[in-house]
């Protein structure tokens, strides 16, 4: 894609295609001049499907999204009606959409909560919009004009203030352009996107075959080197495993050392992955990490409610007591005993009925309690064989995800250089 820098100080990008380089500054409009407020409700409750604007996926089908319905479905007569093509704005900010997120309803014709606010373009050509909302260029004046003093996790605009929202209005040609240009790159990423599901989906298939299904003792499908192999055994996992002792007193290890356990991503280190470290006060008693040792996080989350058990694949570092950290036997693989614990099923039907939950949903379980329990598990030349099958399949998730990633960055830089400056406008 061919296009030029522009110098003009005014309401113009940094980057323009070629033929509009001339053109000029870009117009302003308030955005009750381009769109209006659709303010139709759900007389009856003759519309059923509950849509819901999501920061991340954009407008969506409440229950798959949730996995279930959130709104009464007795009661939706409040609602607005939301047709094929308009605009909803979420006030709910997240890291994601930190003044919440304007998307372009490309579902099906649907109710929204009354919270929510529905734009109706005059101009049924409005992909430039579409693709402008999804830069960070407006933010500013939501910021400006939302009430400080409301919920944190909500902005608080007036109707009339929104609708007074500056947008920039470039010739149709040129808003064609970058609509165009930007929806390519969306094409891409999107594509990018079943490449990478499609990975994740052969990878839990494959480990469906690969480890005994509950119950049995000998797996679906096995490597040809171990096919007269006999069935595997099921050892207890004190047998597999040992708890480390190995504390941080010398202070060998500093706040830039600490670890976390990520469900997707497993061992991390906290600065690198969170951008900050979370350490308290001192990491004297800090639990040390080495490479190839087993860390258990007894925190319940959403897809892992009894915890997470990962390998640390990279280097020594620390982490905080509420972890358990465990050492591998001659008798066990480590990368195994990762991959046997990185699907939430095998996780949570190891542990459930081995971890106590109190009334507010903590965790009670001690370090040496997370051993007691039994996995089914072949020799270790096996057990090498389906460490390695797996992890060159996480090698190309990694890969074809960092690919969608560049792919994100990429568009977010273009945005940023397609579309001008608002704060420069004003209120």
């Amino acid at each position: 894609m061919r296009m030029s820098k522009q110098k003009n100080k005014g309401l113009v990008p940094e980057r323009r295609f070629p033929e509009f380089r001339d053109k000029g500054e870009w117009q302003v409009s308030k955005l009750k001049h381009l769109a209006k407020r659709a303010t139709q409700r759900n007389v009856d409750s003759g519309e059923t499907r509950v849509l819901t604007n999501s920061a991340e996926h954009g407008v969506v089908d409440q229950r798959d999204y949730f996995d279930k319905d959130i709104a009464n479905q007795n009661n939706l007569e409040g609602y607005y009606v939301v047709e094929e093509g308009d605009y909803v704005y979420n006030p709910r900010v997240s890291n994601i959409a930190p003044v919440g997120p304007i998307s372009k309803n490309k579902i099906a014709k649907g109710v929204m909560s009354p919270l929510y606010t529905v734009l109706r373009f005059n101009n049924k050509i409005n992909e430039f919009y579409e693709q402008y909302f999804k830069s960070t260029k407006w933010h500013h004046y939501l910021q400006v004009v939302s009430n400080s003093g409301a919920r944190h996790d909500r902005m608080s605009i007036s109707n009339d203030e929104f609708m007074a929202m500056p947008i920039p209005v470039p010739e149709p040609e040129e808003q064609q352009k970058i609509a165009d240009c930007l929806t390519s790159i969306d094409e891409l990423i999107a594509n990018q996107a079943k490449k990478v599901k499609s990975l994740k989906a052969h990878k839990k298939g494959l480990m469906q075959q690969l480890f005994p299904a509950e119950g049995e003792t000998v797996s679906k499908l096995r490597f040809p080197a171990f096919m007269g192999a006999g069935e595997w055994e099921r050892k207890l996992l004190s047998e597999l495993l040992f708890e480390t002792k190995h504390r941080n007193r010398k202070l060998e290890y500093g706040p830039q050392d600490v670890l976390s356990v990520s469900g997707e991503y497993g061992c991390v280190n906290q600065i690198e992955f969170k951008g900050r470290s979370y350490a308290g006060v001192s990491v004297k008693d800090y639990h040390v990490v080495e490479t190839g040792d087993i860390v258990y996080t007894k925190s319940p989350l959403k897809n892992n409610p009894f915890g997470i058990i990962k390998e640390n694949k990279g280097k020594t570092g620390i982490v905080s007591t509420l972890y358990a950290v465990y050492r591998v036997t001659d008798m066990a693989h480590p990368e195994y005993l990762d991959q046997y614990f990185s699907r939430d099923f095998h996780v949570n039907s190891y542990l459930q009925p081995i971890v106590n939950k109190g009334a507010k949903n903590d965790m009670k379980v001690n370090n040496s309690d997370v051993l007691s329990g039994e996995i089914p598990i072949p020799k270790k030349e096996e057990q090498q064989k389906i460490a390695a099958c797996l992890t060159s399949i996480d090698e190309l998730i990694t890969d074809q995800t960092q690919k969608l990633e560049a792919l994100k960055a990429h568009k977010k830089g273009l945005m940023q250089k397609l579309y001008p400056a608002m704060v420069e406008v004003g209120a």
